[in-house]
């Protein structure tokens, strides 16, 4: 890593925003020293393992062998991973694969999205971007159509294209303060006016064990970036190592362990919590190994897929809607601490109640519309920090006195 490179790209942790108190210094520069060496680590390993099969950076993973068929040997070898976030995605969708590598999974996608959707890998190593730039028009001809594209940049600063700073850079060197701070001013210009990925962008972002690889003052960052360049309705889904256990600080600060998956790990509880930290919502467990990959003095890493939802962002608004709990469970809390019980109708603004009626949450509540619906220019601002009970005559009308005869059918599709 060039000395420039490590001036501009601090640690992005508020602790060094902050002047530090004479206390603090020897402890902030141990956790920079940390971070740089994590870094520089797994740079090098990564670029070593470009050139020649590592079997150490890889966990056991079934792929579909159709999509494989096309992948050049080359790029399967050396792309290194834990799971197959890709058996999610969808067709037509806009794909960000983060911490790309040689591009199997990009290319896994491309396939699946097809000509209609999109493909983006980022990756900060230039020797696997190589040889997944090298490969990417071998696979278009291939599947007869170019949807993939891989950009240089750092997964915890999706804004910052690399490449272009790097050019900038070349014309106008670093060689006093003055030529630093200015810099420094153009990476923040560059990720404005030219991000590298744009925020509210992308359908689905996709990850094989590469988020671990980032420092842990910066994947707070990391988890923000990933919401930020989602759509609303958008989704993550992502595959990494886990831990059972806090990973002590003894085994952080060991380069080979951090660059090969493993102490850089959060715990299984951490990893959906950062999720939940960032503004996720519907947050789930799609998959969890039963069988560790790695145990190392004696705590368990093994390889978890999980998916997270964008979009309960938003103002909440009374459309006198109610949903009711179908179960299994006799009760649940939402990501919004709204705590129901199984079978009892309960009040919800229409974010809420829309985003019930999608996944992950649909097949677990029954839908109760008003019958004289709302519009939602009309609404009157509902009180999300409750839950309350929604009384039928609520979504009947309150004057609601109808009496009929017995109907000839329970049901819209057969009688009783």
């Amino acid at each position: 890593m060039r000395p420039v490179e490590v001036m501009l790209f601090p640690i992005p942790s508020d602790s060094l925003k902050k002047r530090p108190r004479h206390g603090n210094k020897g402890a902030l520069r141990c956790s920079y020293l940390k971070f740089m060496k994590n870094e520089t680590a797994v740079k090098n390993r990564y670029a070593a393992a470009s050139k020649a099969q590592e079997a150490q950076l890889c966990c056991p993973v079934e792929y579909n062998k159709e999509y494989l068929k096309i992948i050049p040997t080359e790029v399967i070898e050396r792309d290194y991973g834990c799971g197959d976030p890709s058996q999610y995605v969808k067709k037509g969708e806009t794909v960000l694969d983060l911490g790309s590598g040689t591009g199997k999974i990009c290319f896994i996608a491309s396939q699946v999205v097809g000509p209609t959707g999109k493909v983006i890998g980022v990756d900060m190593t230039d020797d696997m971007l190589e040889v997944a730039r090298r490969n990417a028009p071998v696979v278009a001809q291939s599947i007869g159509y170019a949807n993939v594209e891989f950009r240089k940049g750092r997964i915890q600063d999706l804004a910052l294209d690399l490449e272009i700073l790097d050019a900038e850079l070349k014309k106008r060197p670093i060689s006093d303060v003055t030529s630093f701070l200015a810099a420094d001013e153009l990476a923040e210009e560059l990720r404005v006016k030219s991000p590298l990925v744009a925020s509210n962008s992308i359908d689905v972002v996709v990850s094989n064990c590469v988020l671990n690889l980032v420092d842990s003052h910066a994947k707070p960052q990391l988890f923000q970036e990933i919401f930020r360049t989602l759509k609303i309705g958008g989704r993550a889904v992502i595959s990494d190592i886990v831990a059972d256990e806090q990973v002590p600080e003894s085994l952080q600060n060991d380069a080979e362990l951090w660059s090969g998956c493993i102490s850089g790990a959060l715990t299984e509880e951490g990893f959906l919590k950062a999720f939940a930290d960032a503004g996720f919502h519907g947050i789930e467990i799609l998959k969890l190994d039963q069988k560790p990959w790695q145990t190392v003095a004696g705590i368990e890493f093994r390889s978890m897929t999980i998916q997270a939802f964008k979009g309960k962002i938003g103002p909440c608004f009374e459309r006198n809607q109610a949903v009711i709990y179908r179960g299994p469970f006799k009760e649940v809390l939402d990501d919004d601490g709204h705590r129901m019980e199984r079978g009892v109708r309960y009040a919800v603004c229409d974010k809420t109640f829309q985003l019930y009626r999608k996944s992950p949450y649909a097949s677990y509540f029954e839908f109760i519309e008003p019958m004289e619906p709302i519009p939602l220019d009309q609404a009157q601002p509902f009180d999300c920090r409750r839950t309350g009970h929604r009384h039928p005559r609520e979504t009947k009308g309150m004057n609601y006195q109808v009496t009929t005869a017995p109907s000839e059918c329970c049901g819209t599709t057969s009688c009783c």
